[in-house]
């Protein structure tokens, strides 16, 4: 297939980009680099895919490693830069995973979010409309589930007390893809992500956070005390599930019953899905599997809870095994393990 990936200098992106070239398929990369966290890293991801950072552009940049490969820089917000992509492309299939991340920035910068989430996404969607793309899916988040405390989290609970901007924007998105799933017939995919961690990870996140500090001495903040748990999931898994998804697009469902709607179907051609690890771990568990690959104790810091955060994310993906056989296949030793060894390779930072 041809497909869009958006926010292919992201982590996901990246990584989703290399698996699905490397399988045959034609992608074009889009992303907007912004400054959110290093840049240089970014460039490193896009520099693996074969993308020089001085060859980038506004305009169609080819790969010089793969053949089926090219990538464009640009804002989800520029409607002509997009229409004119779509137009020229064609694609069979579009997957975006460009977003505004970040809980806990989303409380400083809100504005950045309806522009990158919801503006961004409505012109995603309107391209889609316009273009007649009919296979559609797009990263959600845990953070949609907010106050439910209903565990594991299932994509049939409501989600309608989100604790931040960036969960109000994810469920904002699932909502406008399901009107238009409706009303234009696209084949839309909702994915909720939970705590995706691994080699070439964002440096926002606590894997990466608590590792860079551990290596260099520095203490970690570790919030509610410690007494918070979270469904770690590896990039590996996560590629896995949004693979399956793009190769079969969603469908109206005949078990949608309008008197008990459920949030995950629809008579629409509109999917929800959890990828998670269902496996939820303890914080403090984490940081001694992190200490013990690492071999060094780490400095903590224990904090209140953080506004914006949640206590505990856990993912039942029972809809992921049943359509697809989906099971996670990486243990957190391991995952921990690889992202280590990857670290103090890009950092050039020798083993204690």
């Amino acid at each position: 297939m041809k497909i869009l990936v958006t926010g292919s200098a992201g982590f996901i992106g990246f990584h989703l980009s290399k698996q699905l070239l490397e399988r045959g398929d034609c992608v074009i990369g889009l992303d907007n680099i912004n400054d959110y966290y290093d840049v240089d890293l970014k460039y490193a991801r896009l520099h693996e895919l074969g993308i020089e950072k001085e060859a980038i552009s506004t305009t169609l940049t080819p790969s010089k490693r793969y053949a089926k490969h090219s990538f464009i820089q640009a804002d989800l917000e520029d409607q002509a830069i997009l229409h004119q992509l779509f137009h020229d492309e064609k694609f069979d299939a579009v997957c975006h995973l460009a977003a505004q991340a970040g809980v806990r920035y989303s409380l400083e910068n809100p504005h950045i979010y309806i522009r990158s989430n919801v503006t961004g996404f409505l012109t995603i969607l309107e391209c889609c409309r316009h273009h007649q793309i009919k296979n559609l899916s797009f990263a959600s988040s845990s953070s949609v589930y907010g106050l439910n405390s209903a565990q594991p989290f299932s994509t049939s609970d409501s989600t309608d007390h989100p604790v931040s901007i960036y969960a109000a924007t994810k469920k904002a998105a699932e909502m406008m893809a399901h009107t238009y799933a409706h009303l234009y017939g696209i084949r839309i995919t909702g994915l909720r992500f939970f705590t995706v961690y691994g080699p070439w990870g964002r440096p926002d996140m606590s894997p990466f956070l608590f590792a860079d500090a551990i290596l260099r001495g520095r203490p970690i903040s570790v919030f509610n005390e410690g007494k918070m748990s979270r469904d770690f999931t590896y990039i590996d898994d996560i590629i896995e599930g949004i693979i399956h998804v793009i190769d079969s697009p969603a469908k109206e469902s005949s078990h949608f019953d309008p008197q008990h709607p459920d949030p995950s179907i629809s008579s629409a051609p509109y999917k929800l899905y959890n990828i998670g690890n269902n496996q939820p771990i303890p914080l403090l568990s984490f940081i001694e599997i992190l200490e013990k690959t690492i071999g060094k104790k780490a400095h903590k810091n224990f904090m209140p809870m953080q506004d914006g955060d949640v206590v505990s994310t856990y993912a039942n993906i029972d809809d992921l095994g049943k359509d697809f056989n989906y099971k996670p296949h990486t243990n957190l030793e391991e995952g921990i393990q690889n992202f280590v060894h990857w670290y103090r390779q890009f950092y050039a930072i020798e083993p204690i």
